[in-house]
């Protein structure tokens, strides 16, 4: 018989794992606090990204609202001359994605989940998740005034920061101190990228106290945002009368950002947003899985927030399906699930750590990525028909394909060496308040290790018939 599955929250993490829940024939119900479409930061999106909207069936409806196609990105980062990171010349000319406008995405996504047979309710204020004897069992939430409850299977909380799990009922997750940063970024209608910048790419350029971004969006919109320290942030802010005003000083102190928008229009709107990382203690349980920000948030440094919401998306959704149809015990498919999306999440984190170290050299990040990546990325590289070159590592695991094929091959669930990580981390100082919150080690015993995604014929967990490759 099929499961009833309440998921909380539409971002792209509820839209993607409704939508593959409901095509294998699950009775979904998304309840959406917002009406779409709604403004939402996060423009930039990973080649990892492409592969998942393939398998929910969306790509047609995406690339029909015109995106600028990326193929990678342009740093210019601390003392290095400018790099490139061009995906089609590492990995082949299908790997790509898009520059979206996340108001628009988002809607696409949630209306696919719609037509798939996903029962959407917009408006619906999720008040808490019931457990009956530690396990969840439905969702009372409010619409218009009237509650209700829905019971539930299963219940996947995708409510991103808000966490109806990790933040509201069990109150378990960690704030990474390294990470506390505030984001400020408004838009240009015109303006240019770096030389070398691979087609559609993003530019990423470091200063001595954070850094820029610039996204090319469609329509010649660009997207440009400066990441800061929170304390620099607070220093800064009584210099000037408004934020529009502290955001067109700090665009006019970089010469390369200001060059970039000097021959756009600034659009007049700025926002500004705490991106305070975070890890929950648990990203799964008994009848409860915890997708995309709900479990784990990351500075946004290398866009790796849509590919961690759709990738824990689609790992939910295969976990809950095999679960169900006995496939494998509950108690490996939570093993599964939160083995490979704290490996996910902790593998970034440390890139992410590692880069903010502005006087490292690239030789250094791409050390760093290949000990991240053990060793797997001259196996993918290959696999995909090209040779591995010094930055392949380093292109993989930002554009998400690292964790792509972690899911998919035998033995990709088994934890990260956590004491690795430790070391990567406690070597540098400015990390070292926040190494306790990544702990590795998950609540539930990994995976037994020949478990793997399968998305063919159908999607959810396979089990290998020979022992898992070597590490």
């Amino acid at each position: 018989m099929a499961p009833d599955v309440v998921v909380i929250g539409g971002g792209p993490a509820g839209s993607i794992s409704s939508a593959l829940l409901a095509r294998a024939g699950a009775r979904v119900r998304l309840l959406e606090r917002d009406s779409f479409p709604r403004y939402h930061v996060g423009e930039s999106i990973a080649s990892s990204c492409r592969a998942i909207i393939d398998l929910v069936g969306v790509r047609e409806k995406i690339e029909a609202r015109g995106y600028t196609v990326k193929e990678g990105l342009l740093l210019r980062w601390g003392a290095e001359q400018d790099w490139t990171i061009n995906w089609p010349d590492l990995f082949g000319d299908q790997v790509r994605s898009w520059q979206v406008d996340r108001a628009d995405f988002d809607d696409v996504l949630l209306k696919h989940a719609a037509e798939q047979g996903v029962e959407v309710v917009h408006g619906a204020h999720v008040k808490k998740v019931r457990f009956d004897e530690g396990r969840a069992v439905g969702v009372d939430w409010v619409l218009d005034g009237q509650a209700h409850h829905s019971a539930a299977d299963y219940v996947v909380d995708a409510s991103g920061r808000a966490g109806v799990l990790s933040a509201q009922h069990f109150r378990d997750r960690t704030q990474l101190d390294v990470f506390r940063n505030v984001a400020i970024w408004g838009y240009y209608q015109g303006g240019d990228l770096l030389p070398r910048t691979p087609r559609g790419g993003i530019n990423v350029i470091s200063s001595p106290h954070g850094w820029y971004w610039v996204i090319p969006l469609k329509d010649d919109v660009y997207s440009v945002g400066f990441v800061t320290h929170q304390d620099n942030f607070l220093a800064r802010k009584p210099e000037f009368s408004s934020t529009t005003e502290m955001f067109l000083a700090l665009v006019a102190e970089s010469e390369t950002v200001a060059e970039l928008v000097s021959g756009g229009a600034f659009q007049g709107k700025v926002r500004v947003e705490q991106d305070f990382s975070y890890s929950a203690a648990s990203f799964c349980g008994p009848g409860y899985y915890l997708a995309g920000d709900s479990a784990c948030f990351l500075d946004p440094l290398l866009s790796t927030g849509v590919h961690l919401a759709m990738y824990s998306g689609t790992l939910a959704a295969a976990s809950i399906l095999s679960a169900h149809a006995g496939e494998v015990s509950e108690a490996e498919a939570l093993g599964f699930y939160e083995s490979l999306y704290r490996n996910a999440y902790g593998r970034m984190f440390s890139m992410v750590a590692g880069f903010y170290e502005q006087y490292r050299g690239k030789a250094e990040y791409f050390w760093l990525a290949q000990r991240l990546a053990r060793g797997q990325y001259p196996q993918l590289m290959h696999k995909r028909g090209v040779a591995a070159a010094p930055d392949s590592a380093f292109a993989s695991i930002t554009s998400g394909l690292t964790d792509l094929d972690d899911a998919t091959r035998s033995g990709g669930a088994a934890p990260l060496d956590a004491m690795m990580l430790a070391t990567e981390l406690t070597a540098r100082k400015p990390v070292a308040p926040g190494t306790a919150a990544l702990d590795l080690g998950a609540r539930y015993d990994p995976a037994a290790p020949d478990l793997y995604l399968v998305t063919e014929p159908r999607l959810g967990i396979g089990r290998a018939t020979e022992p898992a490759t070597p590490r």
